[in-house]
């Protein structure tokens, strides 16, 4: 991390100022760079001693090196003016609980999402339920009973409520679970077309977010791709002119986040399904998404509904935990058993398999989409949010800075607005939602946006027009003390 040298208003001016800490005669750089507080000298301070039980002596110690190593490069190399040894010091103390923060920043830990993006890649995606959250903690994060059977006794199957779920919400025969979809796609892949062909349709030959490609994945898996159609046309007479005898597999892939829309074709599901079936080959569908129920009223008609997937043929299909299903990171995989125990049999499974605090996850939000609760599922709920009841809230948020001295120089305004899906799904659907629009007297945008984000707990807005923005959409109503605590410190 670089810093900017010290402001030239706070150096002394003269020898005199730096009588009472360095030697009597005129000041160099040579003195100046043995006025640098040492290691030890920093450690013993009052704030030193306080950081310790933070980050640790060990940790402390190598930031107080790093801090003291920098600021003798920067006198080097820059014109530096000479200061006290008690300026020097300071600084230096400031430079120290500066990394500590950025230490204290950098692991995972609790966000104020006000993006408005429902399934934020960066900030975790969909947040876990209650349910979930206290299975996890209560039931999981001790011992428990992953692969144990209390009634026998005797070793119980692993993850087997929640393959269990899994067959009753989609009406496939048996389910499997590995730690990302990616995870799915190589697995089965491997396991069905190793050493043989995959045929795909050129326009689904994706690259999705965090350079998952298709293509890359097909090749580690051990299968050669074969490509029919165009960019924006398949039809079926494509995938059977293409199947031959090393054929092993015919794919369908979800495009995710990437549309192509106006001149397009493509065959239905089912159609794909009675070509493959006649010609000996399994169906595998990469869904993406997981949707386990119509969500078209909320304009997501296109993301593949899984157990109409398995109505209509596929003998495997792979989707997203932690998109719409709104529970952890994993790959779910579902299908035909006879399938699903050859996946299940492979070596590559025991690598890729998941823990069972995402089991426990899973369960808690998978039993919820088996009682039709899904309000219970922070995404979707968010999902379904009526316009009307987002704009309330932020004309409230906004009368209650209005009425708090603190906030003096902060204007905040409700402006129309849209939010966004994310995490790959939906990328056309755009709910619309009330945005609450900050400016400050003395503050640019970029610097209110600094300062909520590193905030206790962090607060991620965006900007657009000059004017920082917050959408309520995403952020919980219990968050909103929390979230005028940060704006407070605006004035700090």
């Amino acid at each position: 991390m670089r810093f900017a040298p010290f402001a030239r208003s706070s150096y002394p001016t003269n020898a005199n100022q730096i009588s009472n800490t360095m030697p009597n005669h005129a000041p160099t750089k040579d003195l100046t760079l043995r006025a640098i507080p040492s290691v030890d000298q920093l450690l013993r301070t009052e704030e030193g001693m306080l950081l310790r039980s933070s980050v640790g002596l060990q940790r402390l110690t190598a930031i107080a090196r790093e801090v003291t190593e920098e600021m003798r490069t920067q006198i080097k190399s820059a014109d530096f003016p000479e200061t006290t040894k008690d300026d020097l010091l300071k600084e230096a103390v400031e430079r120290m609980k500066s990394l500590c923060h950025h230490d204290a920043l950098s692991g995972v830990r609790r966000v104020i999402n006000a993006t408005g993006v429902i399934l934020h890649t960066n900030l975790g995606r969909a947040p876990l339920s209650e349910a979930a959250r206290e299975t996890v903690a209560q039931e999981a994060a001790g011992y428990c009973t992953l692969e144990y059977d209390p009634t026998t006794g005797s070793r119980g199957r692993r993850g087997g409520q929640v393959e269990d779920l899994l067959t009753q919400l989609t009406g496939a025969e048996a389910a499997l679970v590995v730690n990302n979809c990616a995870a799915a796609a190589l697995l089965i892949l491997t396991v069905l077309a190793r050493s043989g062909e995959t045929i795909v349709s050129r326009g689904e030959l994706v690259e999705i977010g965090g350079d998952f490609r298709v293509p890359e994945v097909m090749s580690n898996s051990g299968t050669s791709m074969v490509e029919v159609g165009s960019t924006n046309r398949t039809r079926l007479e494509d995938y059977k002119q293409a199947i031959n005898s090393n054929t092993r597999l015919i794919m369908r892939v979800h495009p995710s986040n990437y549309r192509i829309i106006g001149f397009t074709a493509a065959p239905e599901l089912f159609q794909l399904a009675s070509l493959a079936h006649e010609s000996g080959l399994p169906l595998y569908e990469d869904a993406g998404s997981g949707v386990l129920s119509n969500l078209s009223a909320y304009g997501l008609a296109d993301e593949p509904i899984i157990s109409e997937s398995i109505v209509a043929g596929a003998d495997v299909v792979s989707f997203s935990g932690d998109k719409l299903l709104g529970a952890t990171q994993a790959g779910l995989i579902v299908g035909r058993r006879e399938i699903i125990d050859r996946l299940r049999r492979h070596s590559l499974y025991r690598a890729l398999r998941v823990d069972k605090l995402c089991l426990a996850a899973l369960e808690a939000t998978l039993d919820a989409h088996r009682r039709g609760a899904i309000e219970q599922i922070p995404a979707l709920q968010m999902l379904a949010l009526p316009p009307a009841v987002i704009e309330d809230r932020a004309r409230h948020f906004v009368e209650l800075l209005a009425g708090v001295s603190d906030f003096s120089g902060l204007t905040a305004t409700t402006i129309a607005g849209q939010s966004a899906i994310g995490g790959g799904s939906g990328p056309n659907v755009h709910p619309p939602t009330t945005l609450v629009a900050l400016s400050h007297a003395e503050l640019k945008p970029g610097e209110i946006e600094r300062k909520l984000r590193t905030c206790s707990p962090p607060v991620i807005s965006r900007i657009a027009d000059d004017q920082v923005l917050l959408d309520l959409r995403t952020v919980d109503v219990r968050e909103e003390p929390e979230l005028l605590a940060a704006l407070r410190s605006l004035n700090s």
